[in-house]
């Protein structure tokens, strides 16, 4: 099962024909939605309700951990403790994992989350806060693919049980490769950021805006499709998420992908044009 998805649902003119769509007109069309809401603060349970509410019985949810998880955020100014936030954080996507809509949590990590010894057993220790959870992984730095390393990288995933997230972004000195290596055979995880390099390390001006605007051509996106189907022969489940929406290309190249690999997704919400 290979399902094709977006970051957010909310923002995607060119998929739904509005400026601002709801979940339930997203899910009309994909079956898979990247969010990223708790990434900034533990959104409430009632929202996670409300979620589910809106999307058909095969539609899945990435959800991205909040930073505090990943390093990104003080969680102290928050919580008494780690296990206070991984309750909090747990309890509040209670309803999303009772109902098999979670595809995955996403650790997105920052790019000075190095491959040292504390950083490996930090990833032992998110492993133990979400045990039997699907969890992908996101390293963003490339001392982890470094060819000393890239083995024992992609070994200890297996070994934690995470799916090592397979990204596509601009190749400069000091970013990963698109590794393709299957390191959870349940699921499979790809990002797509889109490969704008000059934008891409620019941290002047509203750089959050610019350094996923790219659209992927034809050749590109075939290219991608060879890896995720090549994903599906050894993962259960393969989830793609487009990323690359500074410019708003992100649903349309993820139609084309999906036209590509000749995907035809039954019992998605009806759209406006199936109302008729």
């Amino acid at each position: 099962m290979i399902r094709i998805g977006l970051t957010s649902f909310n923002e995607h003119s060119s998929l739904t024909g509005k400026k601002t769509s709801s979940l339930y007109e997203y899910a009309g069309y994909l079956p898979l939605v990247e969010l990223d809401t708790n990434y900034y603060g533990i959104t409430k349970k009632s929202s996670v309700e409300n979620w589910l509410t809106q999307v058909p019985e095969d539609f899945r949810f990435v959800v991205k951990l909040y930073a505090g998880f990943t390093g990104q955020a003080k969680w102290q100014d928050n919580y008494s403790s780690m296990s206070e936030m991984q309750e909090h954080f747990l309890e509040t996507m209670k309803p999303m994992i009772e109902s098999g809509k979670l595809f995955c949590f996403l650790a997105q990590f920052p790019a000075q989350f190095k491959c040292t010894k504390e950083n490996v057993a930090y990833l032992e220790i998110l492993r133990g806060l979400f045990p039997e959870l699907p969890v992908a992984v996101e390293l963003r730095d490339y001392s982890w693919y470094a060819k000393e390393f890239v083995e024992k990288t992609r070994q200890l995933m297996r070994t934690l049980d995470f799916s090592l997230v397979m990204v596509d972004e601009p190749q400069l000195p000091d970013t990963v490769p698109l590794d393709s290596t299957v390191t959870n055979k349940n699921f499979s995880l790809f990002r797509f950021h889109g490969r704008n390099q000059a934008y891409w390390n620019d941290r002047t001006g509203d750089w959050r805006k610019k350094r996923t605007l790219y659209r992927y051509n034809e050749t590109e996106l075939k290219e991608l499709g060879n890896k995720v189907r090549q994903a599906a022969e050894e993962s259960a489940e393969v989830g793609v998420i487009f990323n690359n929406n500074s410019g708003g290309d992100a649903a349309d190249n993820a139609m084309q992908l999906k036209k590509i690999l000749q995907l035809d997704y039954e019992g998605l919400n009806p759209s406006q044009i199936d109302l008729f």
